[in-house]
């Protein structure tokens, strides 16, 4: 067999079910030797940003690592956001690209190119990959295949990228006599001995505290942790804070879930994480958009322990100005096992007082009571209709922007339900790739694509993918005629100049129902409060792929969204003083008590 076809046997031996790429000149043999296969499928997409982006949600959804191929230059650059993707979010996934033949490299000659479009993605994409190679010896092929296997697996996941040049993938191999790779011995001293003093420090401090809470990330999601979480969880019976990617793994109605928290988080999430004398975090690195700016403010009365597999994620803390009592370098599955053998839970506070003190904040702080009268759409009733018309089993995908904001304010995910989206490098673009990537996991699933007017354009060719497929695809272009995150900046910081960021200021919108009908595909609006419902209805009532247009005022902002110097308790709009005086348990900063409303 060729070199290609090693590539295709080795793909399809991982159980890879679908590949997604966009033909090009060195590139082709690999494709073809996919396409001639019948029990792996090549997916085509009209960009290779959106096959990055497929193959980055395709290991999200099923588990398994997600696969793209682009050509050389600019084919292999385009992949560059969606690995940032899986780089930032720690996602096992493979890009393959191909490589202008050996004999036109410009290798040792000084030049910046010899073959047509050579560019050396090896050197572009190393500082976004855990492992990045050019093939230079066909009889190592296996070797490296089964290394980046290795590498994007092992630890904190991430991306990996194999770089093969054109001659290569044409050369004759045996594959019996071909070089593996052997897995490196592993010297790690025995678990429980390099955190026991961790863990019963832990216990104390936890029998202790009164007001103590637990963040949940996607490092729960990672670790394949969902079952012991759920037993860990109710063994300790505190309240618990998701992080936008870890929503949704509990019921809303739960009422040791509190909400999400952070710059555009809960209102209530936000006093909770703030006030605290004791915080878990379990898979989550708090960054800036979880913690606020300037990271010192966020839950600075409270004592901080952390369960992160990267040691330079914990290392962090100290450079960024936030104190960890003690750090735990493990996977979520093993901490936990070790936790539970030395719980006594008997030595668990009593801390009725400090729900009693929560559920207050979570009934007179829903989400959504902040926002604007209008007659027209309102996003956070739009985003509560839309959860209560999607159905168990459904899988949610969301664009970046105020779309995400509203959606994670107020969804209210259903079992069964997943959702997904690129939360660190969150790029405009990502949602219709997603989605297709999704729709091919799971055919017989219903796929809620939310998206706003701004990000769908990025990738908007992508409608030609999901009308071939006839994918069920549910598409919610949530149109405020520009970008309401930009404008809720400029209204801070710019006068409220939209420069840039609205029709007035140099943008422009098309008819989304008309190009959804270009593309073959059923389309509605939604312009009122009062039709949500009836459309909804019949949007989900329509097999295949449907694009709604969400008309939402443009004047629209996230409520209650956190400016930039502020702690996360205190958000804009501001509360009245003495209002937001009674909600604050500790101290609150005198940045507080000069601003807001008297």
């Amino acid at each position: 067999m060729t070199i290609a076809d090693y590539v295709a046997l080795f793909l399809a031996q991982n159980n890879i079910k679908h590949v997604f790429g966009m033909t090009g000149g060195a590139s082709l043999h690999l494709i073809h030797a996919i396409r001639k296969r019948a029990d792996i499928e090549m997916v085509f997409t009209h960009h290779e940003q959106s096959a990055a982006m497929c193959a980055d949600a395709y290991s999200r959804v099923s588990k398994n690592l997600g696969a793209a191929i682009a050509t050389s230059g600019p084919g292999a650059t385009n992949l560059i956001t969606g690995i940032c993707c899986s780089f930032f979010d720690s996602v096992p996934t493979i890009y393959i690209t191909g490589q202008v033949s050996t004999f036109r490299s410009n290798e040792g000659t000084g030049v910046r190119q010899i073959g047509f479009q050579e560019t050396n993605i090896v050197e572009i994409c190393r500082p976004i990959t855990k492992y990045v190679v050019k093939l230079t010896d066909a009889n190592l092929i296996r070797h490296e295949l089964e290394k980046c296997r290795y590498i994007a697996l092992m630890d904190r996941p991430g991306p990996v990228l194999i770089d093969i040049p054109d001659n290569l993938q044409r050369v004759e191999i045996d594959p019996m006599n071909l070089k593996s790779f052997e897995i490196p011995d592993s010297n790690t001293p025995p678990i429980i001995n390099t955190h026991k003093v961790g863990l019963f420090k832990l216990i104390k401090e936890i029998t202790r505290s009164k007001r103590p809470v637990v963040i949940v990330g996607w490092g729960a999601r990672l670790s394949h942790a969902e079952e012991v979480l759920a037993e860990f969880l109710s063994e300790l019976n505190f309240p618990i804070l998701p992080t936008w990617a870890a929503v949704d793994l509990f019921d809303p109605n739960d009422e040791r879930v509190v909400g999400t928290f952070g710059t555009h988080g809960t209102r209530a999430g936000n006093y909770t994480v703030q006030n605290a004398d004791f915080i878990l975090v379990l898979g989550s690195r708090l960054d800036t958009h979880a913690t606020g700016s300037p990271p010192q403010t966020f839950a600075r009365d409270a004592l901080k322990f952390v369960v992160d597999i990267d040691p330079h994620e914990i290392n962090k803390f100290e450079k960024i100005g936030i104190r960890v009592e003690e750090a735990f370098c493990l996977d979520i599955r093993k901490f936990i096992e070790l936790f539970l053998n030395i719980l006594d839970k008997n030595d668990l506070p009593n801390i009725d007082l400090w729900r009693a003190t929560i559920k207050s904040w979570k009934d007179k702080y829903p989400p959504g009571i902040e926002s604007k009268e209008h007659l027209s759409v309102n996003p956070y009733d739009f985003m509560k209709s839309l959860s209560e018309h999607a159905e168990s089993g459904d899988q949610i995908v969301s664009d970046t922007g105020c779309a995400l904001a509203w959606a994670m304010q107020s969804f209210k995910f259903k079992d069964g339900q997943r959702f997904f989206h690129a939360f660190n490098n969150t790029p405009m673009g990502y949602a219709l790739p997603a989605a297709i990537a999704c729709a091919f996991v799971h055919p017989d699933k219903k796929i809620i694509c939310i998206v706003g007017d701004g990000s769908i354009q990025l990738n908007i060719q992508e409608l030609a993918t999901i009308a071939h497929h006839k994918l069920n695809i549910k598409i919610f272009v949530i149109n405020n005629f520009g970008y309401s995150m930009i404008k809720q900046t400029q209204d801070q910081w710019l006068n409220s100049e939209y420069v840039g960021s609205s029709i007035t200021g140099g943008l422009s919108m098309p008819n989304f129902p008309r190009v959804a009908e270009a593309y073959g595909i059923n389309s509605f609006q939604i312009e009122t409060q009062s039709s949500i419902s009836e459309v909804l209805t019949n949007v989900f009532n329509l097999s295949g792929p449907v694009l709604c247009d969400v008309h939402i005022p443009d004047d629209f902002r996230v409520a209650p969204q956190v400016k930039y110097g502020f702690p996360i308790e205190d958000g804009e709009p501001f509360l009245r003083r003495d209002e937001f005086l009674c909600n604050m348990i500790v101290e609150p900063l005198s940045v507080s008590l000069t601003r807001g409303k008297n």
